[in-house]
């Protein structure tokens, strides 16, 4: 059976930074990996994704701030957050992008950006 693990999250403020990390234990790690977040009363949204390769795609509003990135020997997939805003609160949770290759959702990891 697949899981995920998340982990990394915490409170910080405005302006700080976290590294987040996602193991993936029973299956090596699909070819198009990402990271997702869900904030309160919205729905969950893709952030980052990563190929095996190396190949990254970001969305708008987290472009220039966050770098994904994926050690596929550990079968890991990383995302370093910087220059967090309020906006960045939510649970993160990491997945393979495509939906036929999707394991079931981690616990994800909460990030809570406040002064």
């Amino acid at each position: 059976q697949v899981q995920l693990v998340e982990s990394g999250g915490g409170l910080v403020q405005p302006g700080e930074s976290l590294r987040l990390s996602c193991e993936v234990s029973g299956s090596i790690m699909s070819n198009i990996m990402g990271w997702y977040r869900q904030a309160p009363g919205k729905q969950r949204e893709l952030v980052a994704r990563v190929t095996r390769g190396g190949s990254t795609w970001y969305a708008d509003s987290v472009k220039g701030r966050f770098t994904i990135s994926r050690d596929n020997a550990k079968n890991r997939v990383d995302l370093q957050m910087n220059s967090l805003k309020p906006e960045d609160t939510a649970v993160y949770y990491c997945n393979a992008v495509a939906l036929y290759e999707r394991w079931s959702w981690g616990q994800g990891t909460q990030v809570t950006v406040s002064s």
